[in-house]
Order: structure tokens, then C-alpha cells, then sequence
């Protein structure tokens, strides 16, 4: 199930994939360029995951939970367009492990999540 940030980024609780939303991607515009961090990194909830480029701006993309860094998509490291096709799918940024589990409960469900979204 995924879950989702106030900052759009959102989490699968079932497979530990951390992106950003659709909202975010539609927002930024084509994404031209993502810069993933190391396996091993640990961020806390809110700080910098990653980096992305559009051809409109540049975008942090924040943790929306305290994590461990387990894994990264090459895939879009190298083809940057699949965070543009499917940002909610193949165009996963990393994988994570949370080291703070109970924040989970924080973020928003996909209902949540739309309804910020609409009354932005």
C-alpha cells in the first residue's frame, strides 16, 4: 500500500519503494536527469533523498520516513524519462528500510493525499 508525504514523495509499505508522486512529477515537468543516493545511506524523516532535474527546475526529493537506504533504481539513473511515464511505478527511486517504523503512521493514505492535494 502506498502512503504519501505533505512533500509528494510517497513510500510502498509492501515493497519498501520510495518515489515521487504523479502531482509531483506533473509539477516539475520532464525529468531529465535523477542523482540517487548510496546504498547504505541513512536519512532521517523530512531530509534529502535524492536530487531531480526537469527541463523547468530542480527538485529535492525528501524521506518520508527515517530510512536506510537498501537498494536504487539504475533504471532511471539512466533512462530518467520512466519518472516521467510512471512515476508511481517503474520510476521507483530507491529502496528502503525503515529505521523508524511508527512514522509510517504519519503519512498520508491515497485519499489523504488527494484531498491536499486539491485544496492547494
Amino acid at each position: 500500500m502506498k502512503k504519501y508525504a505533505k512533500s509528494h514523495e510517497w513510500f510502498d509499505t509492501e515493497s519498501g519503494y520510495v518515489g515521487i508522486s504523479v502531482h509531483a512529477q506533473e509539477q516539475l515537468g520532464d525529468i531529465v536527469y535523477v542523482d540517487l543516493p548510496a546504498v547504505g545511506k541513512e536519512v532521517k524523516k523530512g531530509e534529502m533523498l535524492a536530487s531531480l532535474e526537469s527541463v523547468k527546475a530542480a527538485g529535492d526529493v525528501y524521506a518520508p520516513i527515517s530510512c536506510k537506504v537498501i537498494a536504487v533504481n539504475d533504471k532511471v539513473s539512466t533512462t530518467p524519462e520512466l519518472v516521467n511515464q510512471d512515476a508511481e511505478g517503474e520510476g521507483w527511486l530507491v529502496k528502503v528500510e525503515p529505521t523508524n517504523p511508527s512514522e509510517i503512521d504519519e503519512l498520508l493514505d491515497e485519499e489523504e493525499y488527494k484531498k491536499m492535494i486539491e485544496e492547494a
